[in-house]
């Protein structure tokens, strides 16, 4: 016979009732624990999880009220609000039962019970739990969803030879479950990359999550990514499922990986080695199935050799490489690129902007963008926002336009942020984008001045 329960938890003071549920259950389970002594039940359910859990309501020190019972179920939904409860008493009182059911229990057998009506009980709780997991994990990824469906646009745009190299790699990485890692510089579109490498894998109608590791700090990291127990910190005021258990079955981008601190991405090693996680306060461990993709604008190698990111980790994450190339090396993709922004925000704004005249998009396509896809989109942005006419000319883009001494006036300011972002523009308009040479002429390392350019948004 097949055995459709996992595990049963078992607590009653009666030895008698505890061997009798046990040779009953046990025929019908894969593992059934009995527990005389109540007070062990928070190490019980810290340190496992349980299907069922038969609990007795009147324990030695009070075998009428309740109370004992009551107070062990309200420390169970406490711990684990989805644990499914079967409260079992000698005594039928139906008030007490509708309280039970109030306060969090399952369901309410009488002893002594019949053994069909109980397997039943158990089964029907059983589908209920179920039902329960299905609904929390359809609630975290629809959230999760929701917070992640703010995109600037769906689909990459480009059909230069740099583009159909990377869409080459996509298609054939893609339908693999193999890890890839994408290198780029700023605003060169790694998580639209990612999002592409989800849709041709076979976890496409699974979720794709993403998640900024720039943005996350040392303090939240854990709970951010492997999830946290209600109680297990001061904030914690609800069970939460990690980014890792969020993504189970799909796929989970960490972009700015490079980021991360030492200790971090040990935290981080040890989960990819293992396949699983353990939440804040708990010590169960979740497996997870997922694919990973990760990003990075920061020169990884060279990290590896100044000891900054560990070469372990980088060999886990990198099974595939993908080059992002900038814009200033792909300007045959702009004329495409103008027109797609250029008809996005005309309807957001509700501008009638008509044409941009090739004059225009040829002088946008020898500027160098240190910003890269990110700087053109919010350059038109601001272009259609301020355009009082249906043509896009160069003078709508200040730094097109004619005899602009916008450098010259930054550079008479005193204050530092400025002074340095202007100076770090300056570098790298002069070295046509090569971070290598700008970073050699302001006596930085590649890494710093990385550093620099996000800071300042260049």
């Amino acid at each position: 016979m097949e055995k459709e329960i996992g595990k049963i938890l078992i607590v009653d003071d009666d030895e008698d009732v505890l061997l009798a549920a046990k040779m009953l259950l046990k025929r019908h389970a894969h593992q059934v624990i009995i527990e005389k002594n109540p007070n062990k039940l928070p190490f019980l359910l810290n340190n496992d999880s349980y299907d069922v859990i038969l609990l007795d309501m009147n324990f030695s020190h009070d075998t009428t009220s309740g109370k004992e019972g009551f107070h062990w179920l309200n420390q169970i939904m406490e711990r684990e609000p989805s644990a499914v409860v079967i409260m079992i008493t000698a005594f039928g009182d139906v008030e007490m039962a509708v309280r039970a059911l109030k306060e969090g229990a399952t369901d309410f057998v009488l002893k002594p019970w019949q053994n069909e009506k109980l397997l039943a009980t158990i089964s029907a709780a059983i589908k209920l739990r179920q039902s329960y997991k299905e609904v929390d994990k359809l609630r975290q990824t629809k959230k999760q969803l929701q917070e992640d469906s703010n995109q600037p646009f769906k689909d990459i745009i480009g059909d230069g030879p740099g583009m159909r190299q990377v869409f080459s790699i996509i298609d054939k990485v893609g339908q693999t479950d193999a890890n890839v890692l994408i290198l780029g510089e700023n605003g060169t579109g790694k998580e639209l990359v990612a999002r592409a490498l989800h849709q041709k894998s076979l976890r496409k109608d699974n979720v794709f999550i993403s998640v900024d590791m720039g943005a996350i700090t040392e303090t939240l990291f854990e709970s951010e990514l492997f999830g946290h127990k209600k109680g297990s910190f001061t904030d914690a005021k609800e069970d939460r499922a990690g980014r890792f258990e969020v993504a189970n079955g799909g796929t989970l981008f960490l972009d700015e990986i490079g980021n991360l601190s030492l200790p971090l991405q040990s935290k981080l090693l040890t989960v990819l080695q293992k396949r699983e996680v353990t939440r804040i306060g708990s010590n169960k461990a979740v497996p997870i199935d997922i694919r990973l993709v990760c990003a990075t604008n920061m020169p990884i190698y060279d990290m590896v050799k100044e000891n900054s990111f560990r070469q372990d980790l980088l060999y886990r994450i990198n099974t595939v490489e993908l080059h992002l190339p900038p814009l200033r090396e792909r300007s045959e993709d702009i004329p495409e690129l103008v027109d797609h922004f250029v008809s996005m925000y005309s309807k957001k704004y509700r501008k009638n902007i008509k044409q941009v005249p090739q004059t225009t998009v040829k002088r946008l396509q020898k500027y160098s963008w240190p910003g890269n896809i990110r700087e053109l989109q919010h350059a038109l942005e601001r272009a259609i926002i301020m355009c009082d006419h249906d043509t896009l000319s160069q003078d709508d883009f200040f730094f097109l336009r004619q005899g602009s001494d916008t450098e010259e006036k930054v550079s008479d300011s005193f204050n530092l942020d400025e002074v340095e972002r202007n100076i770090i523009q300056k570098a790298v308009n002069k070295h046509g984008g090569n971070i290598s040479k700008a970073a050699k002429e302001l006596g930085l390392t590649r890494a710093s001045l990385y550093r620099r350019l996000e800071k300042h948004g260049l």
